[in-house]
């Protein structure tokens, strides 16, 4: 078919190298030359700005809102409550229980009560001040435990606290018993994505409709929250991806589009909003805070041979994605370990905390340190080396998880465990430059009362979405002439968040169509949907669209070059079509002169089900990765400071499509599991957040993050593009219990929280 020509795109054509070289980002040099348009960069003539009226309460009455003073301020144009709301009052990724603003109650801190449009940004944050809000203080329910389990808890909301139980049950009840028993209470904090864009969009009126710019991960799931919410159907909405800052899950859920496009809608005017750093830790979403008991019972000879496990996972006051947080935790709840009997109960509950949903390794980075530690425990029961315990245990090809699916792709993770311990130690001789020894450059220490020790863990994490989700990608193609130079156009809706996807898409193009030159349109809802950014699912999914759609317009080269001939014959090389027996039969310039060839392919993974609401049971996942790590710490034993010495990974990314790409993967998940072990955590007191800033929110710099040795295996997936596994959350799940178990190997201290604090370390 031959089609129209695509909108102008808003990259520089890429001239990169095809799958399997480190080809060159597309939108590297602009960002790093300051030239980037992220989402908070948008300006457009006449543009208003938007600000925000948030609750100073987790749970509250809202008795009276009174915008008056706010609207008589000169250079305001529009101050907006529950009652303005155009369309449906509430929003939500799985369950619409959001309230685009608070009517009659609050349940979070810094919940938006009302937004204000005025000529400049401080004039706005004026306006906000001045809107009065009567408030009558309610009982926040903040504690996890209680919403899972006392009847008489406060509900948080309509819909109860309990989101999900998810329980799973495999072998023998009565099997649950073993020569060693080992139990142990963990508990994870509340980590920031930390994304250094903060959330933002322009939202412009059109006839009859809206178009937004926002840094998001999902353009057609938000347009499908946000035309409700406006009482416009969603064609009336056109969803444009804008730069993106950022994300590790941050951006999957809304945060400022409805407010933009309300504004815009009500004075007809652009709308840019922006939230300030203090904000931005209200305005997304956080990793859920988990409390989990696990007991674990083996043979004497480490053979694990029950799994026992509570987990309660911290979902804040709106549902969110925490229902398939609860999925994964529990389905990966034991680790990428064969164990015969299993009793898990995983708890996702709603409460007045702040809200969370997904970050990167989504429910599986929690259980990764609770099973991880417990496995340590029985290394030690036993007298086995902690690679051992792990080893004996581990599953392979053809194993079965606990939900009983069977691991049908290469899974060589005994192979990875032995690569890691073989891996070459860092220097015994300590640096004594002060950077190199806890404390950093305050020169806390001179290298006394220092301690090393090494930790090994690994994860499983599933790959793309799970139980029985549509999970699916759009690509469309377009292959023509353009001055003079074959030229592939591609426009999908995939967010590029920072990832490299774009480049991906465009190595899958020129691999496939044999050009040299790409093109790349804005993502936006006018193509079909590409599914979120998360799950480490774009390259498989998007990038198989894109495939197919490049096999589809290379269908229509061939039949161009003349049919009839075997399968196999032809190719694309260079600009030409090529065949095997013949050679080189035309060029791309001389075969379609003024034709355009034009194709939308959609790309689905085989099904998936849903878990078994009794049993957990079901093939729920789509694909597994598996990534271990060996961590070496400095431990200064007086104060309780730690210094990563090293951080090697060994990670099946099944198919290489770019190495830098992939190793950035595995370098920036595993700095996120760094943060987490030793310092990143929302501190929260009665609902409200302590540390909304980077001043106090800490997070690892150049000085925290050590050097790197990184061994990155290819066993191909049969049933992905390429053969490729999804590589940015694996890292994030074991380099934090591999850090943990470096510390309490040197220190001897239990360690059953993170982050660690340095009064976990020290004293009596």
């Amino acid at each position: 078919m031959t089609g129209n020509a695509l909108r102008t795109p808003d990259l520089p054509a890429f001239h990169g190298g095809a799958v399997g070289d480190s080809a060159p980002r597309p939108d590297g040099e602009p960002k790093v030359t300051g030239e980037y348009d992220y989402a908070s960069d948008l300006t457009v003539p006449g543009m208003l700005h938007g600000a925000t009226v948030r609750s100073p309460h987790a749970r509250a009455l809202v008795t009276r809102v009174d915008t008056t003073a706010a609207l008589a301020l000169p250079g305001v144009h529009a101050v907006l409550t529950h009652a303005d709301i155009p369309g449906a009052a509430h929003y939500g990724l799985d369950e619409a229980d959001q309230p685009v603003l608070a009517q009659g109650e609050v349940r979070y801190w810094g919940e938006p009560v009302a937004i204000v449009a005025a000529d400049d940004a401080e004039t706005a944050r004026v306006a906000a001040s001045l809107v009065a809000v009567g408030y009558e203080p309610l009982e926040a329910l903040t504690d996890p435990r209680r919403a899972a389990f006392d009847p008489d808890a406060p509900k948080v909301g309509p819909l109860g606290n309990l989101v999900r139980h998810q329980p799973v049950r495999t072998g023998d009840p009565n099997g649950m018993h073993a020569e060693i028993v080992v139990t142990g209470e963990y508990e994870v904090g509340m980590q920031d994505q930390a994304p250094l864009g903060p959330e933002a969009c322009l939202a412009l009126p059109t006839e009859g409709g809206v178009e937004i710019h926002a840094a998001t991960q999902w353009l057609h799931v938000d347009r499908a929250q946000i035309a409700p919410c406006l009482g416009l159907p969603e064609e009336s909405v056109r969803v444009v991806l804008a730069g993106v800052g950022g994300a590790f899950g941050a951006r999957e859920d809304l945060s400022v589009q409805v407010h933009a496009a309300m504004l815009a809608l009500r004075t007809g005017r652009p709308v840019r909003m922006v939230l300030n750093r203090e904000e931005s830790f209200t305005g997304h979403v956080h990793r859920h805070p988990a409390r989990m008991r696990y007991e674990h019972g083996a043979t004497s000879a480490g053979k694990l041979v029950y799994v026992k496990a509570e987990l309660i996972l911290d979902g804040g006051a709106y549902t969110s994605s925490t229902g398939a947080v609860v999925g994964n935790a529990a389905s990966l709840s034991v680790g990428p370990y064969e164990v015969p009997h299993v009793q898990i109960d995983a708890y996702g509950v709603r409460t007045n905390n702040p809200p969370c949903g997904a970050m990167r390794g989504f429910g599986a980075v929690q259980t990764c340190f609770a099973y991880e530690s417990q496995m340590d425990r029985i290394a030690e029961r036993v007298g086995l080396d902690p690679v051992e315990v792990r080893a004996i245990n581990a599953v392979r090809q053809n194993s079965r998880i606990i939900t009983g699916q069977v691991i049908s792709a290469p899974a060589p993770l005994a192979q990875m465990l032995y690569q890691a311990r073989e891996l070459p130690m860092p220097a015994a001789d300590r640096d004594t430059e002060p950077q190199s020894l806890p404390g950093g450059v305050g020169n806390t220490t001179r290298g006394e009362g220092l301690a090393r020790g090494v930790g090994y863990a690994v994860g499983i994490k599933n790959i793309c979405f799970s139980e029985g989700f549509d999970d699916y990608s759009t690509a469309r193609v377009r292959l023509s002439i353009v001055d003079g130079e074959p030229t592939a156009l591609v426009h999908t809706a995939a967010a590029e968040v920072g990832q490299g996807g774009i480049t991906v898409q465009a190595q899958i193009a020129r691999t496939e169509l044999g050009v040299d030159r790409v093109l790349l349109a804005r993502p936006d809802t006018t193509v079909g949907s590409a599914g979120s950014t998360s799950a480490s699912r774009q390259s498989y999914m998007t990038g198989g669209a894109v495939k197919a759609a490049c096999e589809a317009v290379r269908e229509q080269v061939f039949a161009l070059a003349g049919g009839g001939r075997p399968d196999g014959d032809l190719s694309l090389q260079g600009g030409k079509v090529v065949s095997v027996r013949d050679g080189v039969l035309a060029s791309l310039h001389e075969l379609l002169g003024d034709t355009v060839l034009d194709e939308t392919r959609e790309f689905h993974h085989r099904p998936t089900t849903p878990m078994h609401p009794v049993t957990g049971q079901g093939d729920t996942h789509t694909q597994f990765a598996f990534c271990v790590h060996r961590a070496v710490v400095d431990v200064d034993t007086e104060l309780g400071l730690v210094k990563v010495v090293e951080l090697a990974a060994v990670q099946d990314v099944g198919r290489i499509l770019n190495r830098r790409s992939v190793e950035g993967q595995i370098h920036g998940g595993t700095a996120q599991g760094l943060g987490l072990a030793l310092m990143e955590e929302i501190q929260v007191a009665g609902g409200a957040i302590r540390n909304a800033g980077f001043t106090d929110y800490l997070i690892p710099t150049t000085l925290d993050m050590p050097a790197m040795r990184l061994e990155i295996l290819e066993y191909a997936d049969p049933e992905a593009p390429y053969g490729l596994r999804g590589a940015g959350e694996p890292p994030t799940l074991s380099a934090t219990p591999a850090v943990i178990a470096a510390i309490r190997a040197a220190t001897g201290r239990p360690v059953t929280r993170v982050p660690v604090r340095p009064w976990d370390l020290v004293g009596a």
